[in-house]
């Protein structure tokens, strides 16, 4: 017989997971095309949604748009069809004096994600511990904005320090409303196997960012998506049985013909996903 606490714990996740069959839009990781971003953030997006990208993530600069150029840009992406998926945050707009204001900014987008992208320095595991009360903390704040908030792993949270890694010590310590937004690549990087790590993390691999790592004597992160070694038929098995994904987020750290680049990643995209 089931123990009721384990039943009620395998219920709450079960609750976290999305409905059999649903179809998981893939969006792009605008940093992706940082530079032509830079110059024209209406023609960029544009051309993203006319390759066929069904939304995006905006990365840190949007954080100091005024509320009027964001409600621009929301009619851009609602007149385009496409969805503001996330966005990626640097550590600082989970402050007391700064999350209201970025939440508002992802309210007008229609980002229902803040993802915390990098945590600044921390070089021990309580610094780690407290990382993660402060998104504790933030998704206590958003939760009644509609807004989750979630973390974003590199290479270094996944090294360990102290004997544990610091991945392990967020997820210990956060509930599991905050969002584990898994980055392949540096998995992979880091050693580990990403599909592991979502089935050992059910419910929390809501977003993925689907990009790729060649090793040496490979191109490492300038690898285009489905070029490099990951195993992405038996991730996305992973992520949409027991990670909860609820988005696809391709991203491309290159800098020569970006545009050309993330169109063929989607393309590759298609033929693996079907």
């Amino acid at each position: 017989m089931l123990h009721r606490r384990s039943f009620l714990g395998a219920a709450a996740t079960a609750a976290l997971l999305p409905a059999a069959g649903k179809k998981i839009p893939v969006g792009l990781e605008l940093y992706s095309v940082r530079e032509e971003l830079a110059k024209d953030l209406f023609g960029t997006v544009k051309a993203v949604a006319k390759m066929g990208y069904e939304g995006v993530e905006f990365f840190s600069p949007y954080t100091a748009w005024k509320p009027e150029y964001a409600k621009e840009v929301r009619k851009l992406l609602d007149d385009l069809n496409i969805k503001c998926l996330s966005t990626h945050n640097g550590n600082q707009a989970f402050t007391d004096a700064n999350l209201n204001r970025v939440a508002e900014l992802n309210t007008i987008l229609g980002s229902k994600l803040m993802i915390m992208a990098s945590a600044g320095r921390v070089t021990t595991l309580d610094g780690w511990k407290g990382v993660a009360a402060t998104l504790t903390k933030a998704a206590e704040t958003t939760k009644a904005m509609g807004i989750r908030v979630g973390f974003h792993n590199h290479k270094v949270e996944f090294v360990p320090l102290e004997g544990e890694m610091p991945m392990v010590v967020l997820a210990k310590n956060t509930p599991k409303q905050v969002v584990l937004q898994l980055d392949i690549g540096t998995c992979i990087e880091a050693g580990l196997d990403p599909v592991k790590w979502i089935k050992d993390h059910p419910g929390r691999i809501v977003s993925v960012h689907c990009k790729d790592y060649a090793p040496p004597p490979g191109n490492g992160f300038t690898a285009g998506f489905g070029e490099g070694a990951a195993k992405w038929k038996e991730i996305f098995a992973a992520a949409e049985k027991k990670g909860g994904v609820e988005s696809y987020l391709i991203e491309w750290e290159g800098k020569e013909r970006p545009m050309e680049t993330v169109a063929r990643c989607l393309e590759n995209y298609r033929k693996l996903k079907g």
